[in-house]
């Protein structure tokens, strides 16, 4: 194998050890973030669970369903 051949190989495994580690990486970043929006998605479901038992415990009023004076 000639100096220029053998130079082009190791450019390419370089390169694709550079894309292996990047590959890597970017699936770390997509674990961490599917495991941070599953738990935004149960936060949000236990702020909407509290809201609903909130708005349950209120009497709603007809003035509540009317728009506001400026309209």
């Amino acid at each position: 194998m000639d100096d220029e051949t053998l130079a082009r190989l190791t450019d390419l495994e370089v390169r694709a050890a550079h894309h292996e580690r990047q590959a890597e990486e970017m699936s770390d970043v997509l674990a961490r973030q599917h495991d941070e929006i599953d738990r935004l998605n149960l936060l949000v479901r236990r702020l909407l669970e509290r809201l609903q038992a909130v708005e349950a415990g209120i009497e709603r009023s007809p003035q509540d369903d009317r728009p506001p004076p400026h309209y």
